[in-house]
C-alpha cells in the first residue's frame, strides 16, 4: 500500500494530527500544576531545554521506526527485524501501555464534559472553596455519573476514527488544533489583564533556581516525556502514516514546538488569574478541576470564560483519545485482520469496562488497592513512571544499537535527498544521552525519589 493511501494527505496533516495526540490534559492539566509544584520558572526553563535536546530525538525515533515499516507498533517491530522476533516485544508494551493509558485518561476526558454543563448551568455560582471541592468529590466518587460522561466521550472518539486516518482524523484535528488555540488565545488575554496578574506572569516566566531542586529535574524530563507521548507506540503508529518526502526533524520542531506552546499558553491562562484572586499555584492536581472554577466565581463574565476553559479542555482531550484508541485499532485491523469499525466498537467497549473499574476504584472501590494505590493511580503510576520509560529505552537501543546505522540515516534522509547535517549529533544523543536519562528516569521512579 503506498504511503499516500495509507495516511496522511500533507504535512500539515501529519503535524496537526500529532500534535493533537500531545496536546491534551498533559498540558492543560498536568503541566500546570506539575510546574506549579516545581517552582515556576525554573521548571518552565528545563523543561524546554528536555523538550529540545531530548524530546525532538524520541519523537525523530519513533515517526522513522513507524514510516520505515509502514506498519502497526508492533508489526513496526517485525517488519524492520524479522530475524529477532524479541523486538516485537516493544511494540506489545506500546500497546499495553496505550490500552491503560486510554483507559483511565477516558475516564478524565469525561469530567471535561460534566464540567461544561456545571460551568453552562450556573453550577458553580455562589460556592466557596470548600463547596467547589466537594461538587467535585462527589461526582468524581459517584458510582454511575463518570460512566455516562466517559462513554460518551467513547462515543464521540469512536466515531471519528471509524471513519478513518484521512476523512476522520486527520480532518477533524485540523478543525480541532485552531479552535483550540483561539479559545486559547481568548483565556490568556482575560487572565493577562486581570488585576494582579504580573505577579503570575512573573512565577512562570522569572527562573528562581534558589529553590529548585533534583525532584524538579526530573519531574520536567517526565513531563516533557508524557507530554510528547513517548513511549507509548502513538508516534509509531502516527509515522506510519507521514509522508515518504516530507522531513522528520522539521515535523518533530513543529509539533514538539506546538506542544510547549500550548503548555505555555496554559500557563498563562491560569497562573495570572491563580495569583490575582490570591490562590496557591501549588494546588496539585485540583489546580483545574477545583481552584480554577473558583478563580472564575470571582471573574467577571466568570461563568462565560469557565464555559470557554472547560470546551477548550475537553477539545484537548479529545484530540489524544483519537490518537490512544488509533494505536489499538491499527493494530487490530493489521495483525487481527478486523474491520475498523468492528475493532473500534470491541475496543470501546473493553476501553470502557476497564475504564469503569477505574473511576469505581475512585469510589465505592476505594479500598481495593495494589500496592497502596487504587486502580485509578496504578494504571497512572505504571505507564508514566515505568512503561513510557522502559518503552522509550527499549527503541533507542534498537534504533541506535541494533539496527544498521546506514538504515538510520537513509530514513531520516529520505533516501539521500536531505542533508541532514543535525545525523551525528542525533545519533550520539539517540545512543548514549538519551538512554543514559531513560535510565536515570526508571531508577528514581523505582526507588520512588520526589514522590
Amino acid at each position: 500500500m503506498e504511503n499516500n493511501q495509507r495516511g496522511f494527505t500533507s504535512n500539515i496533516g501529519a503535524i496537526a494530527a500529532a500534535a493533537g495526540s500531545a496536546i491534551g490534559l498533559g498540558n492543560i492539566w498536568r503541566f500546570p500544576y506539575t510546574l506549579g509544584q516545581n517552582g515556576g520558572g525554573a521548571f518552565l526553563l528545563i523543561y524546554i531545554i528536555f523538550v529540545i535536546f531530548l524530546g525532538v530525538p524520541l519523537m525523530m525515533t519513533e515517526f522513522a521506526i513507524g514510516r520505515r515499516s509502514q506498519s502497526n507498533v508492533v508489526g513496526a517491530y517485525r517488519v524492520l527485524s524479522p530475524k529477532h522476533k524479541g523486538w516485537m516485544g516493544i511494540g506489545i508494551l506500546g500497546l499495553i501501555c496505550g490500552f491503560m493509558i486510554y483507559s483511565f485518561y477516558s475516564v478524565v476526558a469525561g469530567w471535561t464534559l460534566n464540567y461544561i454543563a456545571l460551568s453552562a448551568t450556573g453550577g458553580f455560582a455562589g460556592k466557596d472553596a470548600a463547596a467547589v471541592g466537594e461538587i467535585f468529590t462527589q461526582f468524581t466518587q459517584s458510582s454511575y455519573l463518570p460512566l455516562i460522561t466517559q462513554a460518551a466521550f467513547l462515543i464521540l472518539t469512536g466515531v471519528i476514527v471509524v471513519m478513518g486516518v484521512q476523512k476522520g482524523i486527520e480532518k477533524f484535528t485540523k478543525i480541532l488544533m485552531p479552535i483550540l488555540f483561539l479559545l486559547m488565545i481568548l483565556l490568556c488575554v482575560r487572565s493577562v489583564t486581570l488585576d494582579g496578574a504580573s505577579e503570575g506572569l512573573k512565577f512562570l516566566f522569572k527562573p528562581d533556581f534558589n529553590n529548585f531542586t533534583a525532584t524538579g529535574v526530573l519531574s520536567a524530563l517526565g513531563q516533557a516525556m508524557f507530554s510528547l507521548s513517548i513511549g507509548m507506540g502513538l508516534l509509531v503508529t502516527y509515522g506510519s502514516y507521514i509522508r515518504k518526502n516530507d522531513d522528520l526533524l522539521k515535523t518533530s520542531v513543529c509539533i514538539a514546538g506546538t506542544d510547549t506552546l500550548i503548555a505555555l499558553l496554559a500557563g498563562i491562562a491560569i497562573f495570572p488569574a491563580v495569583f490575582a484572586f490570591g490562590l496557591s499555584p501549588e494546588s496539585g492536581p485540583s489546580l483545574v478541576f477545583i481552584t480554577l472554577p473558583n478563580v472564575f466565581n470571582n471573574m467577571p463574565l466568570g461563568m462565560v470564560f469557565a464555559i470557554l476553559f472547560f470546551v477548550l479542555l475537553a477539545i484537548a482531550a479529545l484530540t489524544s483519545t483519537i490518537s490512544l484508541l488509533e494505536i489499538l485499532v491499527l493494530w487490530a485491523v493489521e495483525e487481527l485482520k478486523m474491520k475498523r469499525i468492528t475493532a473500534t466498537i470491541l475496543i470501546s467497549f473493553v476501553i470502557f469496562a476497564i475504564g469503569a473499574v477505574c473511576s469505581l476504584s475512585l469510589g465505592s472501590w476505594s479500598d481495593f488497592t495494589i500496592g497502596g494505590l487504587c486502580v485509578f493511580d496504578l494504571f497512572d503510576e505504571l505507564t508514566a513512571t515505568y512503561f513510557m520509560p522502559i518503552g522509550a529505552l527499549a527503541f533507542t537501543i534498537f534504533f541506535g544499537w541494533f539496527y544498521r546505522k546506514e538504515e538510520v540515516w537513509n530514513e531520516l534522509s529520505n533516501g539521500g535527498t536531505l542533508k541532514a547535517k543535525y545525523f551525528k549529533i542525533y545519533y550520539f544523543i539517540i545512543r548514549y544521552i538519551a538512554p543514559l536519562a531513560l535510565i536515570i528516569v526508571l531508577i528514581t521512579g523505582a526507588l520512588g525519589i520526589g514522590n
